[in-house]
């Protein structure tokens, strides 16, 4: 049998430090103040969280501080996660609350932009309203391809502005952060019908106000 001599020996893991290992091994050892486990769950998820924190604020300051204010949340209240959702899932309810909270602070919303609508919302838009339009065919593939018009944008920006939070919410999480029905209904404590009659509200609001642009 060949073995290996004294020089060919793989270097032991240096104290603390966590291998590549599931979320819910670091949970359980964060839950019993391992920091270096919690540091690694950061690592994993702070790009996501910035991101999404930055779909409510547009402002990278904010989003900083959303993010660390998420962060803090969970380290505190880790005890109390029991482990019924994912990691994941659960961070981005802790985010979505902690973003929420400054904006009401500052007596602002949700700033969901143009910019972040894809084309295929516009399209939901007109499936989901359950109303007929003369040449809605049409018409979608018209909203696709004048959506850079300046007029346009300036309508459907201000359908967005004016929704109320609650829906302006659900339609950032599931129309332009793709996110599951289930999974937006988790990380806003609401049901399942709440979220798709919230999110049906909101196109329908998208869906009149592109209306008014080809209609007048």
């Amino acid at each position: 049998m060949n073995q290996r001599d004294g020089n060919d020996r793989s270097p032991a893991p240096a104290p603390g430090a966590v291998a590549a290992v599931s979320d819910e091994v670091l949970v359980e050892r964060a839950r019993a103040k391992d920091e270096a486990a919690f540091e690694e769950l950061v690592g994993r998820y702070e790009d996501k969280l910035y991101r999404l924190a930055m779909r409510f604020v547009r402002n990278e300051t904010d989003a900083q501080e959303i993010l660390q204010d998420a962060f803090l949340s969970a380290w505190r209240n880790l005890p109390a996660f029991e482990g019924r959702a994912q990691f994941g899932s659960w961070m981005y309810r802790v985010t979505v609350n902690a973003a929420l909270m400054l904006l009401r602070s500052r007596n602002r919303h949700p700033e969901v932009t143009v910019d972040d609508v894809e084309p295929t919302a516009l399209n939901n838009a007109v499936a989901e309203s359950g109303q007929s339009m003369r040449g809605s065919a049409d018409w979608s593939q018209r909203a696709d391809e004048q959506l850079q018009s300046q007029e346009m944008r300036a309508h459907i920006q201000a359908s967005v502005d004016s929704l109320p939070e609650g829906l302006r919410t659900v339609f950032l999480l599931r129309d332009v952060e793709e996110l599951s029905t289930e999974d937006t209904a988790e990380m806003l404590g609401l049901s399942v019908p709440a979220v798709k009659t919230r999110l049906h509200r909101a196109r329908l609001a998208l869906r009149v106000a592109i209306g008014r642009y080809f209609e007048s």
